[in-house]
Order: C-alpha cells, then structure tokens, then sequence
C-alpha cells in the first residue's frame, strides 16, 4: 500500500533587517532570497500530483505557498490556524543580529525553564495542535495521497519529534528544519510510519553565525 503523504515546508527567509523576533506579527513578508527559496519549493513540487493544499495565516507562510499553488492551480489553498507559528513572550523585540542580546541576564527568567518552555507557548500544547492539523490533512487526501502546508521551524520540528517519540526538549539552534525545508510525514492505517526530511533550497542558504534563538 503507497502510503499518504503530508509536506510541511518551511517558509522561506524573511525580511527582516531590524533583527526583530518576529513570531505571530504581522507584516513579516519575504525577502528577495526568501523569495528565491520559495521558487525552490515550487520547483521541487511542480511535478508532484498534489491533492491538497494548506498555509499558515502569517504573511510569510502565504508568500512561500504562492509560487507552488501557482504550479497547482486546480488546487484551492486553504488556510490552517493550527499550523501557526508558536507564541512567544519574547515577540517583538530586537535581541542583535546575532540574538546575542537574548542572553543578557535581564532575559533569565524568561529563559529559565527550556522543558516547557518558559518563554512561550509549551512544546505539547504545539505538539497536540500540530499532531491533529497533520492527521487532518492526511485524511483529507484519498489514501495514497499527498499534501502540502506551509508552516514555520519550531511547530514544525516539534511534530516531527512528537511523530518520532522523541522528547520535545531540544536546542533550538541545532532543529533540522532549514529555511524552505521539507518535513513530510508518511502515513499508513492512519499513523505515522515513517518521518523524511529535504532541502531543495540548500544552496541558497545564507552563511552565518546563529546563536539560541527561541522560535521562528
């Protein structure tokens, strides 16, 4: 039996030059590169017989799915709310190019319990959503099927650790989960079997140096 297959892609890279931690706030759209990456995406599906399609209702999450919905047009695109970025008490603040302000002791408490974690929405509740958004998808589609949803990092590879039973506490700098990344979720009997992961954009990665960075 060919098994159901859910893509959940990570939006390209966003402009940001304020160095903000943006999150669930508005007006974060794509850069040129982000742009570019998204083109990867819908290069990388254009031949893929999509059923389905879904998207994060931020801003970057719907400029990513542009270009592949454009290479599926008898595809509507439906949006999903579950597969949101996480909240985050942190949002809206500049913490340096590098987040290197983020570790300056005035930011401790909020830092203080990664487990959760304490400076956001908690990783099972994340999971939970996310579990449920990625389980719906999958029944959406005939048996055999596959679909796509944009969403971002940290949702994204906490339902790949969910899948895997793995624990959800992690280093965020060390998430396999690139910029216009795919995580795809193979279902059989309506379960997980099987977790894969890609990056048709890996060439255009920036190249830099990334501190701790609690979302995104």
């Amino acid at each position: 039996m060919q098994p159901t297959i859910v893509h959940v892609c990570r939006h390209g890279q966003v402009l940001n030059p304020d160095h903000v931690l943006y999150g669930r706030l508005p007006g974060y759209g794509l850069s040129e590169l982000g742009k570019q990456m998204a083109e990867r995406l819908a290069d990388h599906f254009a031949d893929v017989p999509l059923d389905a399609l879904y998207v994060s209702p931020l801003q970057r999450a719907k400029e990513t799915m542009a270009p592949i919905a454009a290479r599926h047009p008898h595809l509507e695109v439906t949006e999903e709310p579950r597969v949101i970025e996480a909240g985050n008490t942190l949002e809206g603040r500049n913490f340096g190019r590098f987040n290197q302000r983020l570790l300056f002791p005035a930011n401790a408490w909020h830092l203080r319990n990664p487990f959760l974690p304490s400076w956001g929405e908690p990783y099972r509740e994340v999971a939970a959503r996310m579990r449920a958004a990625i389980a719906d998808m999958a029944a959406s589609v005939p048996v055999g099927g596959q679909a796509l949803v944009v969403s971002h990092q940290l949702p994204i590879y906490v339902a790949r650790l969910d899948a895997e039973g793995r624990s959800y506490l992690h280093n965020p700098a060390n998430r396999e989960c690139r910029l216009a990344s795919v995580t795809s979720f193979h279902f059989l009997d309506g379960r997980v079997v099987r977790v894969g992961y890609t990056e048709p954009a890996a060439d255009l990665y920036p190249v830099g140096r990334r501190l701790f960075r609690p979302g995104m």
